[in-house]
């Protein structure tokens, strides 16, 4: 492991307001900058009213604007709800705004459901054009075609590192393909990690925008002094997905000790959609920070964690961070 980063969707808690959320963002990607992350990158998704970061390019920009020397990008942009060329000029303007620091990270899902996608896109292909998509918004951020008829500006030359993203054998087939860094969505979806990084390894293929294969996987965090505290910090972060899973997604809610209304079966069904964690003590996070890195050999880790109070939620991401940098300590020196 090379790096740690930061995943982070603007969650809106139970009690606060999109503005009180947005605000969070800000504060926390400060102190994850003086953590020593790498990374922090906010997500894409539409019409939930627990998340904050719809709006991904502008939510970037507030965040590069408010830090200093912390790479900020998307993680992701899901490519099916935009034209390549819209990408192309959003990230463009945020590299030109702040050189060096700006990732693009791309999704193929529409990241929500279906009548937001219409409402989204106006209509709906049944191609898929990802492929396409990429390689056109590619050919957008390189260098400039004197016979091109459109260019982004900004956005030509800027050269913006764009990541593919995904959780299944198609992304990671892709990057490899391209020769592409690619990162796994293994804190939500971790059951083709194993395959999807074996499949990207093998088949790498050295570009012009990477030499070697580069991977990150997602890792759920949530960090406390203790593992009841994190235990029940984490609550909050399996009725959240208990309740996206049936159909009622709402504001993160406030943790608790009474999952009931979460049944067994969904309550298996999260814990296995979540597995790829590390959630207690620091003591526990380490042991299973160390056995994840063991098994999967990431080049980077990206951690998240979903936990209602803010201040908690720095706690978290400390603990994750000391951890990190230990681990990556220890290892250098071995």
């Amino acid at each position: 492991m090379h790096n740690y980063s930061l995943l982070d969707l603007s969650p809106i808690a139970e009690g606060q307001t999109p503005a009180q959320a947005l605000a969070n963002t800000l504060d926390l990607a400060r102190h994850a900058e003086g953590l020593g992350y790498h990374r922090y990158w906010l997500a894409e998704h539409h019409n939930m009213t627990g998340i904050a970061s719809a709006a991904t390019a502008v939510v970037i920009g507030h965040v590069a604007g408010g830090t200093k020397t912390i790479r900020v990008g998307s993680g992701g942009i899901m490519l099916p709800n935009h034209a390549p060329l819209m990408v192309a000029e959003q990230f463009g303007t945020l590299e030109t705004l702040y050189p060096g620091r700006i990732d693009l990270g791309l999704g193929r899902a529409p990241g929500t459901d279906m009548a937001t996608a219409r409402a989204l896109r106006r209509h709906m292909e049944q191609a898929d054009e990802f492929p396409q998509d990429v390689v056109e918004l590619l050919g957008y951020l390189g260098d400039a075609d004197p016979a091109a008829r459109v260019r982004a500006v900004p956005g030509t030359g800027t050269h913006v590192p764009v990541w593919i993203l995904g959780s299944s054998l198609f992304g990671a087939q892709l990057a490899a393909y391209l020769g592409l860094p690619y990162a796994f969505a293994s804190h939500f979806a971790p059951a083709m990690l194993g395959d999807a990084l074996d499949t990207y390894r093998a088949t790498f293929r050295p570009s012009q925008w990477l030499a070697r294969p580069y991977a990150m996987m997602g890792v759920g965090l949530c960090a406390a002094e203790t593992d009841a505290e994190a235990d029940y910090l984490r609550s909050s972060q399996l009725l959240a997905f208990a309740r996206l899973r049936t159909g009622r997604a709402g504001p993160l809610p406030r943790p608790t000790d009474d999952l009931s209304e979460v049944t067994p079966m969904m309550r298996a069904e999260v814990e296995h959609a979540l597995s790829c964690a590390a959630v207690g003590s620091p003591a526990s996070v380490r042991r299973q920070m160390e056995t994840l890195l063991d098994r999967y050999a990431p080049d980077e880790v990206m951690l998240t964690g979903m936990i209602h109070d803010h201040e908690a939620r720095k706690r978290s991401f400390a603990i994750g961070a000391e951890v990190c940098a230990g681990i990556m300590a220890q290892r250098k020196a071995a």
